[in-house]
């Protein structure tokens, strides 16, 4: 699947971002046994262009799926807890990760079989089966997206689609990520509230035993932290991401 979404990712970022010629890109021949076409100043550009499509592959990924609700909302509820850098960014992106590749199965089986596997097989031309492969991402995007936002994206654009699922990807992608970030925003203040009643209350007591110089937070961290294990935090807040999805 982790293969899958990647080839996807990078064709993705040859036609529709780069508008690159899939033609001319064939051309490129990273084998030595084989014979160089094309002037080499051409052909050095290609290889320039398929590496930095490369790089940029796994972030242009990350923007088409549930991967920004779930980072922002695990990096609100570690500094709701309190405990800085625990659990470390690592583990908490590698969820996310993870966690998206769940959520996006189901998505990325139907680009594969739509249009990504056709295309490899030969049985439809390079942009046709982009085009195809691109349609569960978008429905998936518009799905979860705003039609305020899609509207204010398309108005920018000066574009007007007749349906509002029929907006082209350069609309739809950051209408997504604004709408992803909102919701995210949303989730993660109803999760602070807990621990800032929490926060609140031990301050109070402290002020009320006149211990002014012991820090709130110090002697609330482990409060927060067994009020966390105890609901089963990060069962509850796993399964209520992946369904705000469904």
């Amino acid at each position: 699947m982790i293969k899958k979404s990647l080839i996807f990712a990078i064709f993705l970022c040859l036609a529709y971002l780069f508008q690159t010629d899939f033609a001319q890109a064939q051309t490129l021949s990273l084998n030595i046994g084989d014979t160089p076409t094309g002037s080499a100043t051409s052909r050095i550009f290609n290889v320039i262009m398929m590496i930095t499509v490369l790089s940029i592959a796994p972030s242009i990924l990350i923007m088409m799926t549930s991967f920004t609700r779930l980072i922002v909302v695990f990096s609100i509820t570690r500094s709701a807890l309190g405990t800085n850098s625990t659990p470390p960014n690592m583990v908490l992106i590698s969820l996310a990760l993870f966690l998206s590749l769940f959520i996006m199965a189901p998505t990325m089986e139907k680009a594969w079989e739509q249009g990504l596997e056709p295309m490899f097989e030969e049985k439809l031309d390079n942009l046709e089966g982009l085009e195809k492969a691109s349609i569960p991402f978008k429905e998936f995007m518009v799905k979860n997206t705003r039609e305020k936002d899609l509207l204010l994206f398309n108005d920018l654009s000066q574009e007007k689609p007749e349906n509002i699922k029929d907006a082209s990807l350069k609309t739809v992608i950051p209408a997504f990520m604004i709408s992803e970030l909102r919701r995210a925003f949303e989730i993660g203040f109803l999760i602070y509230i807990p621990f800032l009643i929490i926060d609140m209350v031990i301050a109070s007591v402290l002020m009320s035993m006149g211990m002014m110089m012991l820090p709130p937070t110090v002697l609330a961290l482990p409060f927060k932290i067994i009020f966390f294990v105890l609901i089963d935090g990060w069962y509850m807040l796993a399964g209520s991401l992946i369904n705000s999805f469904q």
